[in-house]
């Protein structure tokens, strides 16, 4: 990873299944041109997937009129995505643990499990006139010698 490295993209899709493919080997290829490993590739893409499918479908209910945006930001061998929606909203503590027992069969609340798994950090925004804002940080580069904590 070149820590030297600075990238940004802005995507804006319609809210479609068919449109995750594009964002993830978007992100992927930017990636992997600014050097991440094969490994930090493959759980960004799966969290960012998570997000932009969460934001097709609950925020964006799949009204294709509604846009989900993207943005990347790559700076110092920090890495940050952030999702955007159009829709009502939520709240992110009400989602149950998909890891309960009561809630072993259900498929709600996997996608943020798996982001908060394979990310550093996730947090929500929300916007005044609607839409939830989720954004992903991830470190890619190690920490310059002598600033790690011991």
């Amino acid at each position: 990873m070149n820590p030297t490295v600075e990238r940004q993209l802005h995507l804006t899709i319609g809210s479609r299944f068919e449109n995750i493919e594009l964002v993830q080997m978007t992100i992927d290829e930017t990636l992997r041109e600014s050097g991440a490993s094969e490994e930090h590739r493959h759980w960004i893409g799966l969290a960012l997937r998570e997000a932009v499918a969460n934001a097709i479908k609950h925020g964006n209910r799949q009204d294709p009129a509604k846009q989900v945006e993207v943005e990347f930001g790559l700076s110092g061998g920090d890495m940050e995505i952030r999702v955007s929606d159009e829709g009502p909203g939520f709240d992110p503590d009400a989602v149950k643990d998909p890891l309960a027992p009561e809630n072993k069969f259900r498929a709600d609340g996997r996608g943020i499990f798996y982001m908060r798994k394979f990310m550093d950090e996730v947090r929500y925004a929300f916007r005044p006139s609607g839409g939830t804002i989720v954004i992903l940080r991830k470190r890619l580069a190690p920490e310059p010698a002598g600033t790690q904590e011991r």
